[in-house]
């Protein structure tokens, strides 16, 4: 498929290939000494079989194979409060030596950004290894009357959603509902977007969302069996960090940015519009994230951006990533670390704004 340039896309090609330039064959050298017969502990905060844990345990081998050293990966499940027992154990534990990783995603970031109580973790301090995008697609049963984003505002039924929590991944999708003004009544408390997807299967709800490699291989099939129809993504970045772009995977779908405009002939704006990009960016862009210690050594950060280009030019993770992942790039933690903390810094008025809407329309407690 064709691809719409992209931020990602940008930075992971362009700043790794410059790096690679740049660090030598002596830096090389030195990374390649500092993980030499090491294993590194990662943490992944879910029980196991989750988009993180799934995503985790695919890129390892490949970071093993082209990260200098070729060091081992330990990886442990420690579930438990949402991630945030997890990522609590982290802060706690976690050494600055290089050897230690946190793998998760917007449910940890998502909780310290809202200064949720409970969160003893701290992410503005924190070094990135690498990071995984999970892109969404929006889909409608067909006898909501929805035959394109044009009909969103005049479906035939009600538009019945099902979630998991409003702070977890569903949190942009909520928000994007209520920046196109849907009428929406959701449902939450699913124990997973397996159950959402067979609860719409069942003609339980008629709204949803799926992340992309689910889409491809488990959606789809119904779309062109004419029983889901595909409406809209997430979107991607621009090179200026904002939301306004194709899903590079899904690129024939519009963006949530583009049904936006096509519905109210404007661009959006405000705090609901900012609160979509810092969500969306830390739950779909930087899907799953490898955040490491601060004051992790130098060696260590290099050893994980050379091997990034040479992940993404592995045949086989193309080839097996398209399945389990979708076919997203494994992207340079050094290349995206600013836009990952300036997602995660949300303006007070953003801030203010989630604040009220988890609180008010869906009972959060905060």
């Amino acid at each position: 498929m064709k691809q719409t340039p992209n931020r990602r896309d940008l930075l992971a090609y362009g700043a790794a290939a410059s790096v690679a330039a740049t660090l030598g064959p002596v830096r090389y050298a030195r990374a390649a000494d500092f993980y030499a017969g090491k294993t590194i502990d990662v943490i992944v905060p879910f029980a196991a079989g989750g988009a993180a844990d799934v995503t985790t345990r695919f890129v390892a081998p490949f970071l093993t194979k082209h990260i200098p050293g070729n060091p081992n990966f330990n990886i442990t499940n420690l579930g438990g409060g949402g991630s945030i027992l997890g990522a609590n154990q982290f802060e706690k534990q976690g050494k600055n030596d290089g050897l230690t990783i946190l793998s998760t995603t917007s449910s940890s970031a998502f909780p310290y950004m809202l200064k949720q109580k409970g969160v003893d973790y701290d992410l503005s301090n924190k070094r990135i290894a690498y990071a995984l995008a999970i892109g969404p697609v929006v889909y409608a049963a067909p006898d909501t009357g929805i035959a394109s984003p044009a009909d969103l505002k005049k479906p035939k039924t009600g538009l019945v959603y099902g979630g998991i929590g409003a702070t977890a991944s569903d949190l942009p999708v909520l928000l994007a509902f209520e920046l196109l003004g849907l009428d929406v009544k959701t449902v939450l408390g699913f124990q997973g977007r397996g159950p959402i997807r067979l609860a719409f299967e069942r003609g339980e709800t008629n709204f949803d969302f799926q992340f992309t490699s689910v889409y491809l291989t488990q959606v789809k099939p119904q779309a062109e069996a004419k029983k889901a129809i595909p409406l809209f993504t997430g979107g991607a970045s621009n090179a200026q960090g904002k939301f306004t772009e194709r899903d590079p995977v899904v690129n024939d779908l519009p963006s949530t940015y583009e049904v936006y405009k096509m519905l109210f002939n404007k661009e959006p704006s405000g705090p609901v519009w900012g609160a979509y990009e810092a969500s969306a960016a830390l739950t779909f862009e930087y899907g799953v994230t490898g955040w490491m210690p601060a004051g992790t050594p130098q060696e260590a950060l290099d050893a994980f951006s050379a091997a990034a280009a040479k992940v993404n030019s592995d045949l086989d993770f193309i080839t097996k990533g398209k399945q389990v992942t979708g076919g997203y790039k494994l992207q340079d933690g050094k290349a995206i670390e600013k836009n990952v903390k300036s997602a995660l810094a949300a303006s007070p008025e953003v801030a203010e704004y989630l604040r009220k809407f988890l609180v008010e329309k869906y009972n959060v407690k905060l």
